[in-house]
């Protein structure tokens, strides 16, 4: 192997690694909700999806920007609370596929809400990062992977760190450990099932806005979710 083949194959690897964190804030929220309530969300990758049709149709009709951003948040803690409240608490003690099926009949009517309120065209996102590779070594890095794996390392860090040295995240571990065990300590779980919907809601925000940056805003985005 010639020097200039290791330095492709250095590049490529780099570029999969970086790709592989950004996949990574999509598994954050399979893992926030998974860990609290046993629940295999399959309908996250819609709800990237219905954060960044939000974001960039609000943008393109005009809304400033962080007025835009506000708004989406909004819209996305809203949606992540009224999935707890109205399809995920009545099946609880359900069985896990049920809970799933669940799950996937959602994406279906998230997919169909986004379509229904924003159309089916492919949307582009300008988020003003710069996307102009750099050399380092020889080797060629996107300057916006690098960013967006930065956001979703420091979002992975900041949720261990909620989880192990805060005191609902403390409780958040203790139903995912034994719910049972957890209500007899007076634990109330409706309230933590809704805290970690919501907290999913906002994953999608940020994973949709990224995402959408990168490859276009397009209903093809919430197929990331079998990727992660």
């Amino acid at each position: 192997m010639s020097y200039y083949d290791f330095l492709f194959v250095i590049e490529v690897l780099v570029g999969g690694l970086l790709s592989g964190v950004m996949y990574s804030l999509v598994a954050i929220g399979f893992v926030l909700i998974y860990k609290t309530s046993g629940v295999l969300n399959f309908a996250q990758g819609s709800m990237v999806l219905f954060a960044a049709l939000t974001f960039v149709s609000l943008v393109e009709r005009g809304i400033p920007f962080a007025l835009a951003l506000l708004i989406t948040f909004a819209v996305m803690v809203a949606l992540g609370f009224t999935i707890e409240r109205t399809v995920l608490r009545p099946l609880v003690n359900r069985s896990p596929m049920t809970l799933f099926m669940a799950t996937l009949g959602l994406s279906y009517i998230i997919e169909g809400a986004a379509q229904l309120i924003w159309g089916t065209q492919v949307h582009g996102l300008d988020l003003g990062i710069d996307d102009t590779p750099f050399e380092v070594g020889g080797i060629l890095i996107s300057s916006f992977d690098l960013l967006a794996a930065g956001i979703a390392a420091a979002m992975v860090a900041g949720l261990s760190a909620f989880f192990y040295w805060t005191r609902i995240g403390l409780a958040f571990r203790a139903v995912a450990d034994d719910q049972f065990a957890a209500l007899a300590v007076g634990l109330r779980l409706p309230r933590i099932w809704g805290t970690v919907w919501t907290a999913a809601g906002f994953v999608a925000l940020v994973a949709g806005l990224l995402w959408g940056a990168r490859l276009g805003v397009q209903f093809s985005l919430s197929l990331i979710v079998l990727k992660a």
